[in-house]
């Protein structure tokens, strides 16, 4: 019996499904080359007969999701087919939100530039279709929404368990439909002032602490600047881009100055995620568990306590995001820990809000509502828009489902 091999192009499609998958649900740096060989079912030999090495298969799965968004934007004709077309590429390429937000930046300078530029371009095609039926609408807000509708649509790659395919789709549809239709000039800003408990990340609202301790051994104003100067350092340029002789640059000292305060520089990310957790329950936790007036007051209150949070710990939130699987794994539990309480928390309060649906489709709008806060503030050409705490106040109110 002959046992045909599938054509190179075949195969090649095969390896990159599988390796999308796999750099989604691990990380990138978590994932060798021989595993996804395993997965495919080839040796790692026969592996670098399709691609170099690793960082060529991270770029080539990323490329894959890209080309599938490209073609729906180019395909898309009305805010009504690119909201389908965004929804379909977002269920049928769900790795590919992790991919682009998380790793796609480990790729070589050239490669991340590249991958830039093709994004701005789907954006530039969906503006255009986006201002042909709303002719009136100002072109930085157009993009604004259409950066927001491709993170909003992101969201679903976040979900530890996929939910079933259609049914996913036709939610999204109906979540990317009101973004694009926002009125970004009616948003209501949050008239209350901020609250001062947030800003201190060990006082504030009763309410769970995030498991583990920032504080520790050495605490004091040097360890709270290596803390932040870390957070800020790991999210821009990741952990492995970032020596101990950098961090002591940022925090005054010298590199080796660094294990006074902590033990390696894992402990240090450490720390600096149980911060970030500490920071954002903090300042957003007490506000949807505290609030007096409902559960759409509480929703409300929580809405804008994170979008306040977000416009001033962008490093934080983008820390949380992409370096959480860099950690040993009992402090990776404890971040997995809080970030499924936190999620359930949200997912909670907005049945409440919303009784006609399910925990499922409350997962996808909140998941879709922190993909789409978590881009924003980080998304360069809008970040110093005046207005932006308001616009995704308007722009989470759409994918919540609860009003202009």
């Amino acid at each position: 019996m002959v046992v045909r091999r599938p054509p190179a192009r075949a195969r090649q499609a095969q390896i990159l499904a599988v390796a999308a998958e796999r750099f989604h649900r691990d990380g990138y740096h978590r994932v060798s080359m021989t595993e996804v060989a395993a997965g495919v079912g080839i040796t790692a030999p026969a592996l670098y007969r399709h691609f170099r090495g690793k960082p060529e298969l991270l770029d080539r799965t990323v490329r894959m999701g890209l080309d599938a968004l490209s073609d729906a934007v180019r395909a898309a004709d009305s805010t009504a087919a690119l909201g389908a077309g965004l929804a379909a590429v977002a269920v049928g390429h769900r790795p590919l939100g992790t991919l682009v937000q998380r790793d796609a930046r480990l790729l070589p300078p050239d490669r991340r530039a590249a991958l830039r530029r093709e994004l701005r371009a789907d954006v530039a095609l969906m503006v255009a279709v986006l201002r042909a039926e709303r002719p009136g609408l100002a072109p930085g807000d157009a993009e604004l929404i259409c950066w927001s509708a491709l993170s909003a649509g992101a969201g679903l790659s976040y979900q530890s368990a996929a939910p079933q395919p259609r049914r996913a789709e036709r939610l999204l549809r109906e979540l990317l439909a009101a973004v694009l239709a926002v009125r970004l000039d009616r948003t209501v800003p949050d008239p209350r002032p901020a609250d001062p408990r947030s800003a201190d990340p060990r006082s504030g609202p009763s309410g769970p602490r995030p498991a583990g301790t920032a504080d520790g051994p050495g605490a004091g104003p040097r360890r709270e600047e290596l803390l932040e100067a870390a957070v800020r350092l790991f999210h821009r340029h990741g952990f492995d881009n970032v020596s101990t002789d950098r961090l002591g640059a940022a925090a005054g000292i010298s590199g080796p100055s660094v294990y006074r305060h902590f033990d390696s520089k894992a402990q240090l990310l450490a720390a600096a995620l149980v911060r970030s957790r500490e920071r954002l329950w903090h300042g957003v936790g007490g506000a949807i568990t505290t609030e007096p007036g409902g559960p759409g007051a509480a929703l409300e209150a929580g809405l804008a306590a994170y979008v306040g949070f977000a416009l001033e710990n962008g490093d934080y939130l983008g820390v949380m995001l992409s370096e959480t699987g860099r950690l040993a794994p009992p402090d990776r539990r404890a971040a997995v820990d809080f970030r499924r309480d936190f999620l359930r928390t949200w997912v909670d309060l907005l049945r409440r809000v919303r009784p006609e649906e399910d925990a499922v489709a409350a997962r996808i709008r909140v998941h879709a509502l922190f993909s789409l806060v978590n881009d924003g503030v980080r998304n360069g050409p809008h970040g110093a828009r005046p207005d932006l705490g308001d616009c995704l106040l308007g722009l989470g109110r759409a994918v919540l489902g609860i009003g202009p």
